[in-house]
């Protein structure tokens, strides 16, 4: 999800919850994703995920934007896209949850969130928050707003 403030293009990241990140802010954050299964629609997977890890439905999105795929340092394909809009007022991450054992090695489960919270970032702060390896989606969004409002009447912006 992008939104435009001042001028400026502002990019929604959701910060990955659990122990492991709660300290940890830059270059950990995330665009909210998921594992499709064999077969299955990717935008569909795509939007059942940003709901799942957020807690809201977007609703009239005019376009969704096709921001292809990259690989994370694991291993794991990542395909993304983009829309425009913005959050509910007010708004508070509700994610699915998950369980671990917690503390390492207790014995002991707890249960917690996907994604801890989301916030929007300006671009600039946006390369420093993401992962990465996921930088090059704000690039691809950057290309495929610049050829929209070059040619409006494209219906589907596609970046390879």
């Amino acid at each position: 999800m992008f939104r435009r403030k001042n001028d400026e293009i502002e990019v929604l990241l959701a910060h990955p919850g659990g122990p492991f990140f709660v300290r940890e802010d830059d270059g950990v954050w995330t665009i909210p994703k998921g594992e499709a299964a064999p077969g299955e629609d990717l935008l569909t997977r795509a939007q059942i995920e940003f709901e799942e890890e957020l807690g809201f439905r977007p609703e009239n999105v005019q376009q969704w934007i096709e921001l292809g795929w990259i690989q994370q340092k694991g291993g794991k394909i990542v395909h993304a896209w983009a829309f425009e809009g913005d959050l509910p007022e007010p708004f508070e991450c509700k994610s699915n949850l998950f369980e671990l054992e917690w503390p390492r090695r207790s014995g002991k489960y707890q249960s917690f969130p996907e994604v801890d919270r989301a916030c929007f970032f300006s671009d600039k702060a946006a390369r420093r928050k993401l992962k990465s390896r996921q930088v090059p989606f704000l690039d691809r969004l950057r290309v495929a707003l610049a050829d929209r409002n070059a040619d409006p009447t494209r219906s589907r912006a596609t970046i390879s």
